[in-house]
């Protein structure tokens, strides 16, 4: 079984890019993955300082782990200032080839305003250095206030049967790529 691990770059109450990163996690458990979310507004991680260890954050070895056993990650950032959130950032700097490379990775990127790729193309980089494997679906969600119903339910069926692509991408890319059933 494919495991896939969900990342999400918000630390916002109500954040729209944590859920949009809640509904592709529950369309890749719907497909037969294994799942888990890690909550970096419930971590205690501290800014990357270059250092191999962390010994004072026990939530970096964590993140660590968690990375390393999955096939696939789900990384949603919203859009600050034209590109990823630093928060975002910072996790994958505690991060290093050993638990990137290789590994399958599907974007998200959410905005308040206008829909663009800024965030989505400076992730693309920072996952080719270290090896990842990102798929060519991707899902971009401007005017993200619009585009939730209260229940955090998506209203626009094409921007759900675009997170149904994104999702069967991702789950299939990772069995292949990473040679699991």
């Amino acid at each position: 079984m494919v495991k896939i691990v969900g990342i999400g770059g918000s630390l916002r109450a109500g954040s729209y890019s944590q859920m949009a990163l809640r509904l592709a996690i529950q369309r890749v458990e719907a497909l037969g993955a294994e799942v888990e979310i890690l909550d970096l507004r419930e971590m205690h991680l501290p800014f990357c300082d270059g250092g191999d260890e962390y010994p004072d954050y026990p939530d970096v070895k964590r993140l660590q782990d968690a990375v390393s056993s999955a096939d696939g990650l789900i990384l949603a950032t919203p859009e600050y200032h034209g590109s990823v959130s630093g928060v975002l950032k910072n996790a994958l700097d505690l991060m290093s080839f050993d638990q990137l490379s290789g590994k399958v990775a599907g974007l998200i990127s959410v905005l308040g305003g206008q829909t663009n790729s800024n965030a989505l193309n400076d992730l693309r980089v920072i996952l080719r250095w270290v090896h990842a494997w990102v798929i060519p679906e991707q899902v971009a969600i401007g005017q993200a206030w619009k585009a939730f119903s209260p229940e955090g339910k998506l209203l626009d069926e094409k921007l759900s049967q675009r997170f149904d692509q994104f999702a069967q991408s991702l789950v299939d890319n990772s069995r292949k790529l990473r040679g699991v059933n």
